[in-house]
C-alpha cells in the first residue's frame, strides 16, 4: 500500500499509565487490558501547502537577510467558543504558515541563525487525543515534511530562549495579537505587553519576502478568487425582495462549503450599505434597497480572496441608484486601468476620489475643484475608507505586522479622515497582490456631524445631499496582480457594471 503505513499497536493500561509493549517487555507488565489498533498513516495527508524544498528557501533567504540572532515564531492555540472544549475555528498563524507550512495548534519554532539550527516545538499527541481526533502523523513526521530535522517538547522552548539571552543574543520576535501569545512573551522573555512591539528588523524582512507572491502562491490565491467570484455571483442571481439577509448569506456560505474552503473574514451581506463593516444579517430585504457585499473564500491552505458586489433588491437598479453606482463603476475601471508597476498606490486612490469627485458634482452633490477637494479631504465624506490592500495567507495581508512597514515602507502613515484608512501607498512591484476596492457611502451621522461643523461648504452641497441621505452604500471590488507590464485581475470576473448586473438578474 503506497505511502500507507501499517502499525500494530498493543497497549497495557497499569496504575492509570499507558505502555507500549512488545514480545520482550510483555512478562513484565500486569495486563489489566490490551487491544489491538490497526493503524494506517497517509503521511501526505498532513495539511502542508507545498514542496518541502519552498520552505526551506523561504527559511535560508530569511536567514540571509537579517543575519544573526535567535528568530521566534509563535504558532496559534485552540481557543475556546464558550468553553474550552467548544473551540472557534482553527487558523494557524499566517507567518507560521508562510516558513513551516504546518496548521496544528500548539507548536512554535526557532531558527537559531547563529548556531545554524531550526526547531520545532510541540508534544506528541496522546492515546487520548488519538481516540477522539483520530490517527495523526508525528510532529516528527511533520517537521520533516518541511524540512526540519529537529523537534524538541513544547516546554524546552523556555530554557532555549533563555539560554540564548544568557549568551547575548538577541531574540527577534514578531508583534503578538492574539492574548495567549503576549502571555508566552511575558512568560519566556520576561516582556510585559505593554512593551512588545517587535523586532524591526524581522519585521521587515518578512515583509520583504511575503510582498511579493511565488507562482505557487498566486495559483492558490487564483483558486480562491474562482470561488469567491462563485459566491457572489450566486447571491446575485438569489436575492429577491422578502428575503432576509442571513438567507443571501446561507447561499453564498454553501458555495464556500461545496469547494472545501472556510470564509476569509465574516461576511459582510446588508441592505445597510453605509455601513462599512456590517455583519448583521438579520434585516428583511425590501423592494428598492440596494444590497452591498463584500465576502471572500479561504482555502485549506489558508490563501485567501476578497472581493465586493452591489446589487439592487429588484431586477433594475433606480434611476438615481444608477447614476451614483456608474460613477463608483467609473472610480473602479479608471483605478484598474492606472494599475502598473512603479505607481504608487496612493496616487491611484487619489485617482478614484477625484473621479467619484466631478461625478458628484454632476448630481449636484459636490463643487469646486476636485484636485482641491481631494487633497484638503472633502471628498471623505462619501468615500472614508482606502483604495485596497495587500492580500494574500491574510485577507488584509500581514496587517498584524503594520500598515506602516507592509504599504507604506517604515514612511509615516496621514492623519487625515478617510485618507488614513488607505492601507497601501507605496509604488506597485511586480508580484504584488492586492485589491481595488472604492466606494460612495451615504452616512447620516457623519452627514449631520460635517453640516453642524460647517465642513467643506466650499466643497459640499449639503441642501442637495439631503435628498440622498437615506440612500446606503455601494461598494466593488477586484483583487489584482501585479505584473511586469501592468495588472490581471485574479478568479473569474464578477458582474461589475451596471448591464451586466441586471442581466444576471
Amino acid at each position: 500500500m503506497k505511502d500507507w503505513r501499517l502499525i500494530y499497536i498493543i497497549f497495557a493500561k497499569s496504575e492509570d499509565k499507558l505502555y507500549i509493549s512488545n514480545k520482550n517487555r510483555q512478562a513484565y507488565f500486569v495486563l489489566l487490558s490490551v487491544c489491538i489498533i490497526f493503524v494506517r498513516i497517509n503521511l501526505k495527508n498532513c495539511n502542508v501547502m507545498f514542496d518541502k524544498e519552498t520552505y526551506v528557501q523561504r527559511r535560508a533567504l530569511l536567514k540571509k537577510n537579517i543575519g544573526s540572532g535567535v528568530l521566534l515564531f509563535l504558532g496559534n492555540d485552540e481557543q475556546g467558543l464558550n468553553y474550552e472544549d467548544n473551540a472557534f475555528r482553527y487558523r494557524q498563524d499566517s507567518t507560521f504558515l508562510y516558513y513551516f507550512g504546518l496548521s496544528f495548534a500548539g507548536l512554535s519554532a526557532i531558527i537559531d541563525i547563529d548556531e545554524d539550527k531550526e526547531i520545532i516545538f510541540g508534544d506528541e499527541l496522546t492515546i487520548d487525543h488519538i481516540v477522539w481526533m483520530g490517527t495523526q502523523p508525528t510532529l516528527k513526521e511533520k517537521s520533516e515534511r518541511v524540512g526540519i530535522r529537529e523537534t524538541l517538547p513544547s516546554a524546552a522552548i523556555i530554557s532555549y530562549l533563555h539560554k540564548a539571552v544568557q549568551k547575548g543574543q538577541t531574540v527577534h520576535y514578531l508583534p503578538p495579537y492574539r492574548p495567549e501569545h503576549k502571555l508566552k512573551l511575558m512568560d519566556w522573555l520576561g516582556i510585559p505587553p505593554a512593551r512588545q512591539e517587535g523586532s524591526v528588523p524581522f519585521i521587515r524582512a518578512v515583509v520583504a519576502q511575503r510582498n511579493y507572491k511565488s507562482a505557487e502562491e498566486i495559483t492558490e490565491i487564483e483558486k480562491a478568487c474562482d470561488v469567491t467570484a462563485d459566491m457572489h455571483i450566486k447571491a446575485m442571481e438569489v436575492i429577491r425582495p422578502g428575503m432576509y439577509e442571513y438567507e443571501v448569506v446561507a447561499e453564498m456560505n454553501r458555495v464556500a462549503e461545496m469547494n472545501n474552503c472556510e470564509l476569509s473574514f465574516p461576511t459582510i451581506a446588508t441592505i445597510n450599505g453605509q455601513t462599512l463593516h456590517n455583519h448583521y444579517h438579520g434585516n428583511k430585504i425590501k423592494s428598492g434597497d440596494l444590497f452591498l457585499i463584500d465576502a471572500g473564500a479561504e482555502l485549506p491552505s489558508g490563501y485567501c480572496g476578497d472581493m465586493s458586489s452591489t446589487v439592487p433588491a429588484d431586477k433594475t437598479f433606480t434611476s438615481k441608484q444608477r447614476a451614483v453606482y456608474e460613477i463608483q463603476n467609473a472610480m473602479h475601471l479608471e483605478s484598474v486601468k492606472a494599475l502598473r508597476p512603479g505607481i504608487p498606490y496612493m496616487e491611484v486612490y487619489d485617482l478614484s476620489a477625484r473621479v467619484m469627485v466631478e461625478g458628484l458634482k454632476g448630481l449636484g452633490l459636490m463643487k469646486g475643484n476636485a484636485d482641491d477637494a481631494v487633497r484638503e479631504g472633502a471628498h471623505a465624506l462619501f468615500y472614508p475608507h482606502g483604495l485596497g490592500h495587500m492580500m494574500g495567507l491574510d485577507v488584509h495581508d500581514m496587517e498584524n505586522l503594520g500598515e506602516v512597514w507592509v504599504g507604506y515602507n517604515g514612511q509615516p502613515k496621514s492623519t487625515q479622515f478617510g485618507r488614513k484608512s488607505q492601507r497601501l501607498a507605496i509604488p506597485l512591484e511586480p508580484g504584488f497582490v492586492h485589491t481595488v476596492e472604492p466606494g460612495i457611502y451615504f452616512i447620516p451621522e457623519l452627514i449631520d456631524m460635517w453640516k453642524e461643523g460647517k465642513k467643506f461648504t466650499d466643497f459640499i452641497n449639503y441642501d442637495k445631499l439631503e435628498e440622498y441621505r437615506d440612500f446606503g452604500g455601494i461598494r466593488n471590488e477586484e483583487d489584482y496582480l501585479i505584473t511586469e507590464t501592468g495588472a490581471r485581475r485574479l478568479g473569474k470576473k464578477i458582474p461589475l457594471t451596471p448591464e451586466e448586473v441586471e442581466a444576471l438578474r
